[in-house]
């Protein structure tokens, strides 16, 4: 079977899915669903641009994804006027005396040489640290003790969400490029650990600097990009409609915030879809797949190979941090607590290795089949415990024991997908094209 007609029978058989559970349990819950696909998609369409493309192994994909998280804060929330003047001028000096650092020791060393310089740049280095503290710790005790239950941080630029789109993409790719230049021309497994350590380095600070994102607080409200439900429901013109469809207001004014929450994902999505394929067919990609199979080669034949990396690892980690933006965008809330490496690195994983590493169809549709599995794992796990089980008495222990591990059907699932995947299709369900096939013994 070619990879066209994968495409399509895969892609209808997603299709079919998403309509079964319309069908049969709820259509709020499908476009629930569809959207975390598609959003999850963008995800493993950034992750497979820098394996696929150049076989960089990023495992700090969660980092990259709250950057994201944190510009839908940054852009959308109104500024705190009151955080602002109790502490605002104090940041304002800490992040001066930080660049006046920055710029003294670039200068200290460009003028001296030795162990001069290596002196030098430490006591600016300690000096500077102590002139950033004494603006830094006043001003964020201020900022923080300013009406905390509420707010205590901040807030935003108030601008609406939907450009914290871009500015996520841009968080994200500021933060690649900077363990990009420090990781990039060492081996592979450091790029590993950098990426590893830098995603928990920006937990921590969301979790702990709380003038900037109100840590474990939560920041709730935020604005949304398409309308309320409530709103909906009071708009004669949604009435009408609704009494044209034959539908309730309160269960349509739902289907239609989803379905708007879907087209929007799905522009993105084609957008970043549509680029990705033109640079994955371009001179360009026909390069960094050759730096991926033979780097020595490429490198004797005077390709700069970190240089490429280094575009390769920024671009798809932008396509993270837009995804992060985009999913606090549909929470609308940002929860420093929810970024965890098995639902934003491990599962990501899976979604590009199940689909097909160097294949964007395959990645994309990996983002869809792994997390409609990784939902609906729960309940029909749930459904078979107690279907095995129904012939039981209800305090028997071993019906109680099966029905509390249904929980654990989805890491269990996810297993054994890709062990089968593994065994049956090693390069994934839609390979990358022109990949030789591995033959059966």
């Amino acid at each position: 079977m070619s990879n066209r007609e994968r495409i399509i029978w895969l892609y209808g058989a997603m299709a079919v899915l998403l309509l079964a559970v319309g069908f049969f349990q709820s259509w709020t819950l499908s476009l629930t669903i569809l959207n975390l696909c598609l959003i999850s998609a963008i995800m493993a369409l950034g992750v497979n641009m820098q394996w696929g493309y150049a076989g960089l192994f990023n495992v700090g994909i969660m980092g990259f994804a709250a950057l994201g998280g944190v510009a839908a804060v940054l852009v959308s929330m109104p500024p705190v006027q009151g955080a602002w003047a109790a502490g605002g001028t104090g940041i304002g000096l800490s992040l001066l005396a930080l660049i006046g650092t920055v710029g003294l020791i670039v200068f200290v060393r460009s003028r001296t040489t030795g162990t001069t310089r290596t002196l030098a740049s430490i006591a600016v280095a300690v000096a500077g640290y102590f002139a950033i503290r004494h603006f830094f710790d006043p001003a964020v005790a201020a900022i923080e003790n300013f009406d905390a239950a509420r707010t205590g941080y901040l807030g935003g630029a108030g601008m609406p969400i939907i450009f914290s789109w871009l500015v996520g993409g841009i968080f994200a790719a500021a933060a690649a490029w900077l363990v990009g230049k420090i990781a990039l021309g060492l081996r592979s497994d450091y790029l590993a650990i950098a990426t590893l350590g830098i995603s928990e380095i920006i937990i921590a600070v969301m979790r702990n600097e709380e003038w900037l994102t109100r840590g474990v607080k939560n920041v709730s409200g935020l604005p949304r990009p398409v309308a309320y439900e409530v709103q909906l429901q009071q708009a004669q013109w949604f009435l009408d409609l609704s009494a044209k469809l034959g539908m309730h207001p309160v269960f349509f004014s739902a289907v239609y915030v989803r379905l708007s929450y879907a087209i929007l994902f799905a522009i993105v999505l084609v957008i970043l879809m549509w680029l990705a394929e033109r640079a994955l067919h371009s001179p360009w990609g026909r390069m960094m797949r050759a730096i991926r199979d033979n780097r020595d080669a490429a490198e004797a034949m005077g390709k700069d190979v970190t240089g490429r990396h280094l575009q390769i690892f920024v671009l798809g980690s932008a396509v993270v941090g837009i995804a992060g933006a985009m999913l606090t965008t549909l929470d609308g809330q940002f929860t420093p607590g929810q970024y965890n490496p098995l639902r934003f690195t491990f599962l990501i994983w899976v979604m590009v290795i199940v689909g097909g590493s160097g294949n964007n169809w395959g990645a994309v549709l990996g983002g869809f089949l792994i997390w409609f599995t990784w939902v609906q794992a729960e309940p029909v796990g749930a459904w078979l415990m107690s279907t095995l089980t129904s012939g039981m008495a209800p305090t028997n222990p071993v019906r109680l024991h099966l029905a509390d591990a249904a929980p654990y059907m989805r890491p269990l699932l996810m297993g054994v997908i890709l062990l089968l995947v593994m065994r049956f299709a090693p390069r994934g369900l839609i390979p990358e094209r022109g990949a030789p096939s591995i033959q059966k013994r």
